[in-house]
């Protein structure tokens, strides 16, 4: 057994309890709530235009969720899942990013999408499932994926992503390519198996990825102070040899900051890195949750006034990069263009039923082939109860 990596620390002769919240993890903060930086804070690495297009994204991710949870009552959408107050994590995390690197996230994460230059129409039409999604109408809505930007498609299980980010990351270290693979999910989702299993790979086999966490207070009902009793998130990684970071994940610096100096430090060592980013969920957890059976509004309303899009907005004003002319015809486009989106993704004709069965095998088998004829003859037979589909065949 080889322990010439363990720090044993101080020799004792009698036993000695290390404390579960002995290791003390700093907050990276750079920009305040008013727009002024904290003294001493160090920048990332950003330009008025590089700033201006995070802003813009940042808008357009807020102005896209309040209008996916209102079709989502009218009944035009199924479902949906909005990141009110915790937008900068997800626009601030690919911000730090460079183009070749692969986004794996859990399904909060459209931001990190939307800096990547994913369509509107194609948003829209993933989650209206009609014959223009990229993904064939096959998931849910929100579960996005686009080979052409590395951004892996969503899946519905908890936590999945993150062994596979790891193992996608060890690819890249590999092959020598100049990327990283960066993992998405919640505080929740730390307390599935997956999350353990992934790190510790990443840390053994060091894997360039890093595992971004974003503690926003709840993984569905369940408050934080329910889900563990330890220091957060960050001091895991501590426990497994991987270098962490705590960050105000409502301040869009100090994520753009952390994302940079973790790509950066993940490419040289080829090792992986954890940030911790502190935020609140604003909104329900989806359009199927009530949070007010489980949080107060006063709760609520603490929160608010750490909105990270306020907050950034208030610095590009004093860099004078941006005015409030500008920020209101800006939403007003966006409401419009997203309202105009909807209106046409949802008459967009579903995709046709052959494309079940397509992609997974080369030649479909006959065991397959057997069972679509039966489903068409089925449907043929009673037109009345598939009128998208009838005549069709």
């Amino acid at each position: 057994m080889n322990t010439d990596s363990y720090n044993d620390g101080a020799v004792v002769h009698t036993p000695v309890f290390i404390d579960g919240h002995s290791v003390e993890i700093p907050i990276l903060k750079i920009l305040k709530q008013d727009g002024t930086l904290y003294e001493g804070a160090e920048l990332p690495e950003i330009d008025q235009k590089l700033a201006t297009k995070v802003y813009k994204t940042l808008v357009f991710h807020r102005v896209m969720d309040e209008r996916m949870v209102a079709s989502q009552r009218q009944g035009r959408l199924s479902f949906y899942m909005a990141a009110l107050g915790e937008e900068a994590a997800s626009v601030g995390g690919a911000a730090g990013l460079k183009d070749q690197d692969m986004i794996m996230t859990q399904y909060r994460e459209q931001g990190a999408l939307m800096f990547r230059g994913f369509s509107l129409e194609d948003f829209m039409n993933q989650m209206f499932s009609n014959a223009k999604d990229l993904g064939k109408g096959r998931q849910m809505p929100i579960h996005y994926g686009s080979k052409e930007l590395n951004y892996m498609t969503v899946s519905s299980p908890l936590g999945t992503q993150i062994p596979q980010a790891t193992g996608y990351a060890y690819g890249q270290k590999l092959q020598g390519l100049d990327a990283v693979t960066i993992c998405y999910f919640g505080e929740g989702a730390a307390s599935e198996g997956d999350f353990h299993a992934g790190l510790n790979m990443a840390a053994v086999q060091e894997a360039p990825v890093i595992f971004f966490c974003r503690n926003n207070g709840y993984a569905i009902s369940t408050p934080s102070d329910e889900q563990f009793k330890g220091n957060g998130i960050a001091s895991r990684g501590v426990g497994y040899g991987i270098k962490s970071l705590r960050i105000d994940g409502n301040d869009i610096l100090a994520v753009i900051k952390a994302t940079q100096i973790a790509r950066a430090y993940a490419l040289k060592e080829n090792a992986p890195v954890l940030i911790e980013a502190m935020s609140y969920r604003l909104g329900a957890h989806s359009t199927s949750d009530d949070p007010s059976g489980y949080r107060t509004r006063e709760e609520e309303e603490r929160w608010q006034a750490n909105d990270p899009i306020l907050r950034m907005k208030n610095w590009m004003l004093a860099q004078k990069w941006w005015d409030e002319a500008q920020d209101s015809a800006l939403y007003t486009r966006y409401r419009e263009e997203v309202l105009a989106a909807v209106k046409v993704s949802e008459k967009i004709e579903k995709p046709h039923l052959d494309t079940l069965i397509t992609d997974v095998y080369d030649v479909t088998p006959v065991h397959l082939q057997a069972q679509m004829d039966e489903l068409k003859e089925h449907i043929n037979k009673y037109p009345d109860a598939y009128p998208f589909t009838a005549g069709k065949f």
